[in-house]
Formats: structure tokens, sequence, C-alpha cells
């Protein structure tokens, strides 16, 4: 979550040296508690009360909540809602399939229908409370706060059972979260693949209830704004829209999660779930909160602009990763075959043409553009504030860390093949920049 270098330690017992991540092996002490506070933080210093003002004079807000910070009402949401997601993922169909080799040589079976989970709610939701109006979605502006509180509080709880859960007979455990420093191993997730028979815990967060709700929360902004004003502006248009384009993108294109770092790699620990159920849906729709407070009608060239910006980072981003996914596929596709390669002495090869020879991430660069075109929206009012920006400032510390964390792993798997490859592909994320 913070761009932070990596350390070496090692263990007490002297039997295993381990790279500790986010200040070492008592880091994530500070990161658990710093981490909801950022999120409470967020709304402190900007609400529909005061907002920070960054230039053209630096002006301070009252730093007040606006309403209560608890709730039992929120609690119940929140508990409905995971219950509710739960529900439908086990009841509708979905696809059947393996994930990649397990260190234990063994293969999970997923149950994949996070895109008719979603199709369900959104179009359920987008209907009762935003064309016939009987739900009233903009009470979650109104309680903003106290989902937050009950958000988080939910991650703890199921954080602290995963921790426990971990040291039962059997479980396959993450070599990043089983290191014996129990805040470490807490915070990085000790079980690889927690699972409630075959539900598996870290992919259903993964995808449904954070990245669900996201889509969700951002819709109940929109009926709150229109309440207000009348009309939904063109800027909160754009921010639903964008999001909801790229939730969509997410739950269909859902088999793809499963050769990911963190389903691959990772353990499922305070990390991964208060990032996938409390800091998506309450970080990410900070632009959308701002447009409720402070609306913009933006005119017809900006409105132009953001979408070449957003235009812009989606071919990027579509570009490199499909090209990318042909080439493991299936190397002699013609649409990759002309791409030059660096052989490995692992057998393997690294591109280093096309749009993997402009940087070694190009992919995280067209992500980061069409996070600047999610807060571009909220216009310069937005800019002074600098707080609706929160995303695409967190989200380039946070693919700079990521980028970090992917050469260190490179750079043990290919060795001096590694650093030949750095020589041809100079640039990490940003052609001629960085």
């Amino acid at each position: 979550l913070k761009c932070i270098s990596i350390t070496k330690c090692a263990m007490n017992n002297n039997k295993m040296t381990h790279q500790f991540e986010f200040f070492g092996p008592h880091g994530p002490a500070v990161l658990i508690l710093a981490l909801p506070a950022v999120i409470y933080g967020l709304v402190l210093s900007c609400n529909q009360e005061s907002c920070i003002q960054i230039f053209p004079k630096p002006v301070l807000p009252a730093f007040k909540f606006p309403g209560v910070i608890f709730s039992f009402n929120a609690c119940y949401v929140v508990i409905a809602w995971m219950l509710t997601v739960v529900l439908l993922h086990v009841c509708l169909p979905g696809k059947r399939l393996e994930g990649v080799l397990l260190p234990n040589n063994k293969r999970l079976k997923y149950k994949l229908n996070s895109a008719a989970v979603f199709i369900v709610i959104y179009v359920s939701l987008f209907y009762f409370g935003f064309v016939d109006g009987r739900l009233n979605l903009g009470w979650a502006y109104d309680n903003f706060v106290p989902l937050i509180t009950a958000s988080v509080l939910f991650s703890f709880i199921l954080s602290i059972f995963l921790y426990i859960y971990s040291f039962r007979r059997g479980a396959l455990l993450s070599v990043h979260g089983s290191t014996g420093y129990p805040i470490y191993d807490f915070w990085m997730g000790r079980e690889l693949n927690p699972r409630l028979g075959s539900l598996d815990l870290k992919e259903f967060c993964e995808l449904y209830p954070g990245l669900i709700g996201w889509a969700v929360l951002n819709l109940s902004l929109a009926c709150r704004q229109r309440a207000a004003l009348g009309y939904v502006t063109n800027s909160m248009w754009m921010v639903n829209i964008f999001q909801l384009y790229y939730v969509a993108d997410a739950v269909f294109n859902e088999p793809s999660i499963l050769t990911t770092m963190d389903i691959t790699t990772e353990g499922f620990g305070f990390m991964l779930a208060f990032g996938d159920l409390t800091w998506v849906p309450f970080t990410y729709t900070t632009a959308a909160r701002f447009l409720v407070d402070y609306p913009q009608d933006l005119p017809l060239y900006a409105v132009g602009l953001i979408l070449l910006v957003k235009l812009l980072g989606y071919v990027i981003f579509r570009g490199a990763n499909g090209q990318k996914d042909t080439f493991r596929r299936n190397p002699e596709d013609p649409s990759v075959r002309h791409l030059k390669t660096l052989p490995t002495a692992r057998g393997t090869k690294l591109i280093i043409s096309g749009w993997w020879g402009m940087s070694r991430h190009i992919n995280y660069f067209g992500d980061w553009l069409m996070g600047v075109a999610w807060c571009l929206p909220t216009g310069a009012p937005g800019l002074k504030a600098v707080v609706p920006f929160f995303y695409c400032i967190y989200f380039a510390c946070l693919l700079i860390h990521r980028e970090n964390r992917d050469s260190e792993t490179c750079r043990q798997k290919y060795g001096k093949d590694w650093e030949k490859y750095c020589k041809l592909v100079r640039y990490k994320i940003v052609p001629y920049v960085y």
C-alpha cells in the first residue's frame, strides 16, 4: 500500500532468511493503524462542512466529521451486504476453473461468477434506487463514516479469524506470511488460499464484495447528488461510467485473476482483506463523494480532454496486457511473432520490443493514466483541494512499490539475464521519464 523499499532480516531461529517489506518485520504494526486513519482523514479533510485547499492560498478544513462515527445500522448494512454477495455467489451458476499449480503440486478449483453477481446487484440497485426511487441509495452518503467504521471492524475480525484459522493442520502457508513474526504474518497473511468448504475466501474478497461495493457506492453518491440538485452533473456521470467500466472489466475477466500475484503468491491477511473490503470502496469513491459536496458541470472541451486521457490510458493498458497474454499463450501467433526477445537460462523469453520494449511495466503507466482520468472530472476545485486526486497520487506510489517488488522477484528468478534485460529496456514504468 505504500512505496517502501525491501529490507533483509533474519528470523530469530536463523533457519531461514526472509525479505521483509513495509519497514521490516514490525513495520505493519504502524500500517495496520495508519491505513484506517488515512480513510478517516480523507473524510475529515474534505466533506460538505469544509474542504482543505492547498493553493493558491492554503486553507485548513474544520476537521469535523459530518455526523456520527459509529452506528449499529451501518454494521447491519455491512453484514447484510456481505451475506447477500456470498449467497449470490453460492446460488448463481458459474464456470469452474482450475488455478495455477501450487507449491504442494496441487491445483485448486474455483467457481467464477462475479459477472453474474455484479449484474444482478447493480441492475437491481440501479432500477430500484436510481430509476424507480423507492430505495434510498443516498443513505450511504449520509452514513459514509459509520459505514467506514463498520467495514474497518469487519476487516479486522476477518483478519483475526484468518490468522487463527491458518494454524490448523494441513494449511498451505505463504512464504511471505509465515516468517514467525506475528504482526508481520498477520499483515501479509499466513495461509495462501484459505477456504470454507469450496468458498475461496481470498479470490472471493478480491473481486466480489469490495469491487462491486465500490460501484454501488458510486451509484449511491450519484443518487445523492441528484436528490440535492435535481439532476446528475456530467462530471459525476464520467466518474461513475469510468469506474463502472473498470469494475465490469475486472469481473467479466475473472479467470485472469487466477494467475495474478495476489492469488498465486500472497497470503490472505490484513493487507489484502482490508485493502479489498475497505480501502478500495471507501478511498476509490473520493472523487464521486467530492462531487456530491462540490458539484461540477464541466465545459465540453474539458470533457473531451478527459476522454482523451482515459482513451490513451486504456489503449496502452489493454494493448500491453493483450500483447503479453498472447505471447504467453502462443509465441508464434502472427500478432506477436515479430517481437524481439531475450532468451533466458530458465528456457523462457523476455519481450524487449513492442509495448514491452518501451518500459518494463508499460501497462502500469496506462493503468495510472486511466486513474488520472477518474480524478480530472473534479475540475479546478478538486485540484486545489488535492483530496479528490488522492487515488492517482496513491496509485502512483502503489505502482512504484509494486514495480520494485516485481523487479526484486525477477532478479532472483532470472539472475544475470535480468540485468541484461534491464540494460535493453531501460525505463521502469513511464518511457523516457522513469
